[in-house]
Order: C-alpha cells, then structure tokens, then sequence
C-alpha cells in the first residue's frame, strides 16, 4: 500500500464554483489527500465554449489530472460535474482508483420512467434566465418540498452567476446529444460510492438503482433531509468526508492493476 498522499480530482456542480462547492469537505480532508479542485470548462470563458459537449468536461478532466502526473486517481463528481464524471469514467475507466458520485445530473440516455422529468427539465431551459434558476430549483426537490436557495457569499449577487443560466442551457443540450454507453461503467472495477439526498428529486434515488447494476462494485448512501442545493458533501462535511476516506483506503489497498493513459 502507498504512504502517498490520494490524489482525488474534484469537480463541481452547474451552479457553484468549485472552491465554494467542496470547500468544507477540504476543510475537513486537511492534508489527508493531494487535491485537484477543477471548475467546468463550460464556466472557462464568458459563454460556453463553441461546440460545447461532455466530451468537452472529459478532456478537461484528462488534462488536468494530466498536467499533475496522475496517472490514476480518485474522481469526485457533483451534479453537472458528477455527469462529466460518469462520461470520463466510460471513456477512461482504467485511470480512476475510485468515483464518488453526488446526485449525478445524467447517467446516460434517460429510461422511460425518467422521460417525464426530463421533458420537464428541457422545458425549464427555454424559460427567460429571470425564471429559469427558480424553476430550476423546483425541479430538484420531490413534490410538496419547497427548494432551497443555492448559498451565496453576502452582498450583491457574485460575477459567476452571470454565466448559470446559459451554463445550464449548454449542460442540458449536451444531455441530450452525447452517446455514452452505459456498459463501459462495467470496466471500472474500483469502488463507486453514491450519495443523494432524501428530499431531491426521486429521479437521483432511481439513477442509483440503475447505476448499481453497472458498477461491479457499488455503495449507497442516503442523507436524510439533505437536497440537490443542500447537497451531503457541503452540510455534512465530517460524516461525508469519513465514507470517502475508507473508500479510498480500501481502493487504495486493492492489488495493482495496469493503467492506461
């Protein structure tokens, strides 16, 4: 087993940057890991990038990891950034030691029984941005829950709230025009772990299920009374950041196997 530090990649959600998103489980991690905290390429400019897709967010994650010399490495994934995840992970399934997944924003082509959702959801990005994200928050939560409003530093609203509504627009048109297959999650044999919160939207309790029947190995957990916008690596820092770390101990101890670049 390496005494070196886990180098764990860390990508966010379509709404809050990278350093607000996971900052409290940082805090809580210490120098427990060696991080790579990445914000979405489709935030790299003032608009998303021309011909913006998902393969767009795997390359970014490829370069970075990359650029620090890891090889292989741990990959942490959240909404939008749990998506981008899932498509580097078929596409690169021999480089990460482990995934962990929190509420994933798309699995891959929606089943039947997510269509509606996802009809609703296409239907919310056609909205003017003035209603877009309060719609958007809505359709996080299960029926009868009021959303809860993203955290944001006091004062005016922050310069990269600007670019949200049109990030969410290229993030939802990418959905829907990417090809990812499903069975290539097979491949990775490094341990996943799921976590979703218990108001959310019941469509991340069913990606988990199907997910579950992907990953050779697959671990589950829900937060009570946690929300997409409430999300478990944020406001539970210390119970979250302990589920990551035997996952890692463990992926880290498992028999070495060769990795590609």
């Amino acid at each position: 087993m390496s005494h070196e530090k886990p180098v764990v990649l860390f990508v966010p959600g379509g709404v809050m940057p990278a350093d607000l998103s996971y900052g409290s489980l940082l805090r809580v991690l210490g120098d427990h890991v060696r991080p790579l905290v990445k914000d979405l390429e489709v935030y790299a400019g003032d608009t998303p990038p021309e011909g913006f897709g998902l393969g767009t967010e795997v390359e970014g994650i490829r370069r970075v990891a990359d650029a620090a010399g890891a090889i292989s490495f741990h990959l942490v994934g959240y909404s939008a950034g749990g998506a981008s995840s899932l498509a580097f992970t078929a596409k690169y399934p021999d480089r990460l030691l482990s995934l962990t997944l929190i509420e994933p924003a798309w699995i891959g082509t929606p089943t039947p029984e997510d269509a509606q959702d996802w009809a609703e959801l296409n239907r919310l990005m056609t909205l003017p941005s003035a209603e877009q994200m309060a719609a958007f928050g809505r359709w996080q939560m299960r029926p009868g829950i009021p959303p809860v409003s993203v955290p944001l530093p006091p004062g005016p609203p922050p310069a990269w709230m600007v670019k949200r509504p049109a990030g969410l627009i290229a993030f939802s048109r990418a959905f829907n025009s990417y090809t990812l297959d499903q069975n290539r999650y097979r491949l990775m044999h490094g341990p996943v772990y799921y976590a979703f919160g218990t108001l959310s939207t019941r469509y991340y309790e069913r990606a988990s299920r199907k997910l579950a029947g992907l990953f050779p190995d697959f671990q589950v957990e829900e937060y009570e009374g946690r929300s997409h916008f409430d999300p478990p690596h944020r406001a539970e820092p210390e119970r979250f950041a302990h589920a990551l770390k035997l996952m890692w101990a463990r992926a880290e101890a498992a028999p070495a196997v060769a990795h590609q670049v």
